[in-house]
């Protein structure tokens, strides 16, 4: 230990408060409690709270020694420094078996319930790709988690700004409980952003449920909510309309081949919204939705569509045909369509003469992303056009199978 009386300290000693709180900053857990040891000063430095104002919490899902270390180091955290925390991100990768969903779910508990009594900062949430449908989740140890997630949130509904449950895959009466806890305690939310794409189970019409519309309805204030094609509705975009148009930016939209989107979604609700909400861009994220027919029933013209991705994933379909929609249907968005990402397995057809005409018709694009089957003629063109000024794009990435001409 250093001897804080010593006149002739090193140069470390006489180090601005802020200096030394950067320094920390670029350490880990583990060098701060050893940096907190050598004087008086540095401990106070590792007690800042803006050194622990965001936090990424990670539990790995394979069982170890070293593993069954991070739960202990989690609590400790959040008794140690829980009242700073302001930006919270949680993660559970790929857990093995039931023991340790069990034990993780124990130990959200108490952190949990730690933070929801010390901390009063929190506006930012994140725990993602949970998958609770999985059998190494027990019935009991699922609805246990849910019940303390919950409570959570009815606590910190009123600090809360930004939530993110990607990938929890919980049943439409669990999801619409934890929505609702959002507005416990003044019957409203004015969280600005809310991300629960894949947040329900499988093959749920979320956009028939009244529960869902309720819990949405009660959202007075976002700004960017992401979610999948399962949850639209007429009377989903009227709400939006209804409660958020005055501050509503952005809707990321994921359309899975697995999530039910057949339904009849008027292209008046749309143009609704698109006129009360005149901020509003649409980002469309489709995976294995390749046929014309249902990408026609779902890109309407009046959709303020700023990004459009098409995933075929690798698998191949001779019905996945793309001209028709790259002829007929993107075309639509020429004069607001900026970013298009195209990850198709074309080898039953030729689309480039189609899809250059489509980027040059595009006056706003910047960004293009392409893996498909393309000729070296169709790169030529496109660096060729780009050179000449007849497009914008500014970022071009293509990974593609040559086709000899």
């Amino acid at each position: 230990m250093e001897d804080d009386s010593d006149p002739e300290q090193s140069c470390w000693a006489g180090l601005p408060d802020v200096c030394l709180r950067h320094v920390f900053h670029w350490l880990d857990d583990r060098d701060r409690s050893r940096a907190a040891l050598v004087c008086k000063k540095w401990s106070r430095a590792m007690y800042s709270g803006s050194l622990w104002r965001t936090r990424t919490i990670t539990f790995n899902g394979r069982p170890s020694r070293a593993h069954t270390f991070e739960f202990e180091t989690a609590l400790w955290y959040v008794k140690k420094f829980g009242k700073y925390l302001e930006h919270l991100e949680i993660k559970l990768l790929n857990p093995y078996n039931a023991v340790l969903t069990r034990k993780f779910q124990v130990t959200m508990r108490g952190l949990l319930s730690h933070l929801g009594k010390c901390n009063s900062r929190l506006v930012s949430l994140s725990i993602q790709h949970l998958e609770l449908d999985r059998v190494v989740w027990r019935s009991m140890v699922r609805a246990q988690f849910i019940k303390n997630l919950g409570t959570f949130l009815k606590r910190m509904s009123k600090h809360l700004d930004y939530l993110n449950l990607k990938g929890a895959r919980v049943t439409l009466e669990e999801g619409c409980e934890l929505l609702n806890s959002l507005s416990y305690l003044r019957n409203k939310s004015l969280i600005s952003e809310v991300n629960i794409e894949d947040f329900f189970s499988l093959h749920l019409p979320i956009y028939s449920s009244t529960l869902f519309h309720q819990a949405v309805s009660k959202f007075h204030n976002l700004v960017i909510l992401t979610f999948n094609y399962n949850c639209i509705s007429d009377e989903l975009l009227d709400i939006l309309c209804k409660h958020s148009a005055h501050s509503l930016c952005t809707l990321n939209i994921k359309c899975h081949i697995h999530d039910p989107h057949g339904q009849v979604v008027w292209g008046m609700s749309w143009a609704n919204l698109a006129k009360r909400a005149p901020r509003l861009n649409v980002n469309f994220f489709f995976e294995r939705v390749m046929k014309h027919d249902h990408l026609a029933r779902i890109l309407l013209v009046e959709i303020p569509v700023r990004s459009i991705s098409l995933r075929s994933c690798y698998f191949s379909d001779p019905d996945w045909t793309m001209r028709p929609t790259l002829i007929n249907l993107l075309p639509a968005y020429r004069h607001i369509l900026q970013k298009l990402t195209l990850e198709v397995n074309n080898d039953h057809e030729l689309l480039d003469d189609e899809l250059l005409q489509l980027i040059l018709s595009c006056k706003r694009l910047f960004f293009l992303k392409v893996w498909a089957f393309l000729s070296v003629t169709f790169m030529e063109k496109l660096l060729q056009n780009r050179a000449e000024k007849k497009c914008i794009l500014t970022t071009i990435k293509i990974h593609f199978q040559l086709v000899l001409c």
